[in-house]
This record gives structure tokens, C-alpha cells and sequence, in this order.
């Protein structure tokens, strides 16, 4: 291809068949698999170098056509199902990117749960030590002594009675 359309293989046609019949009978490599081409292909090629009449030509083109109308065909639905997995891709990607963002939001208010409660709780706490054994404490039923630090509050206290 070099010695006929030179260094550049921008300018290179994809397919010369006069090129390709000139290496196949010369004993190079096989010319079926230098172009991947089907059995047909090269017999249908054979045949339009060595018969030139007109009915021949024109069924080979005629088979040649359909072969290119099917890959033609199903080449646009390959294209059609890949737009179609590249938009699915798209909403996909948006959202997770959206379940990101609410996972971390409900990660930062759990966060902000947990301070509040250990705020709460070390007030409990200190308010259960300056308080003493003496007064009752309301968080612990019958003035027990405050569970240790780093223990889970006991239940709330049972109701009074209605008199």
C-alpha cells in the first residue's frame, strides 16, 4: 500500500482490490486473513477479475449490496442501543451522584444527634453528682446513686399514681 499510495496512510483507500488479488497470487500471506475477509467475499472478487459479463457483475453487486444493507442495519442499531446506554449511563451516574449527597447530608445530622444527646446526657450527669444522694433525683427512680460514667440512662420512672 506504501509503494502505491505512499508514507501517509490518511490517503490510504481502505480496500484495493487489484492490490489485494496482485498479493494473494504472488504466494505472499493469505489474503483472506491480511483483510478479514469471508470465503465469498474473495471468490466473489475471483470471479469479477476473471468473467466479464454483465450478469455476473450484477449479482455480485447484488449480493454484495444486501450484505452491506444488513450490516448497515444492524450497525445503526448497535448505535441506537449504545445512545440509548449512554443516556441510562448518564441518569445513573446523576443519580448516585444525588444519593451521595443525601447520604452524607443524613450522616452530618446523625452526627449532630450524637452531640446533642452526650450534651445532654453529661448535664444529666453532673446534674446527678452536685446533686447528691439527698434530694431525688428524677432521672433515677427511688434516689438510686447515678449509674458510672459511660453507662446508658436507666428507663424514666414509672408515672405517679392519680389520686
Amino acid at each position: 500500500m506504501r509503494e502505491r499510495y505512499g508514507d501517509d496512510i490518511l490517503t490510504h483507500p481502505e480496500f484495493d482490490p487489484d492490490l489485494w488479488m496482485e498479493v494473494g497470487s504472488s504466494g505472499g500471506p493469505d489474503k483472506n486473513r491480511v483483510y478479514g475477509l469471508s470465503n465469498t467475499t474473495a471468490d466473489n472478487l475471483r470471479s469479477t477479475r476473471s468473467v466479464s459479463t454483465v450478469g455476473s457483475s450484477l449479482s455480485i453487486l447484488s449480493s454484495q449490496s444486501k450484505e452491506f444493507m444488513a450490516l448497515q442495519q444492524h450497525t445503526t442499531q448497535l448505535t441506537d442501543k449504545y445512545d440509548h446506554l449512554s443516556r441510562e449511563y448518564v441518569q445513573l451516574k446523576a443519580s448516585h451522584a444525588q444519593q451521595r449527597v443525601e447520604s452524607e447530608q443524613i450522616k452530618a445530622s446523625q452526627a449532630q444527634q450524637k452531640a446533642a444527646y452526650e450534651q445532654f446526657r453529661e448535664m444529666v450527669m453532673n446534674m446527678a453528682i452536685y446533686s447528691g444522694t439527698c434530694a431525688p433525683n428524677p432521672f433515677w427512680p427511688y434516689n438510686h446513686q447515678p449509674p458510672p460514667l459511660g453507662s446508658p440512662p436507666p428507663p424514666p420512672p414509672p408515672a405517679p399514681p392519680l389520686y
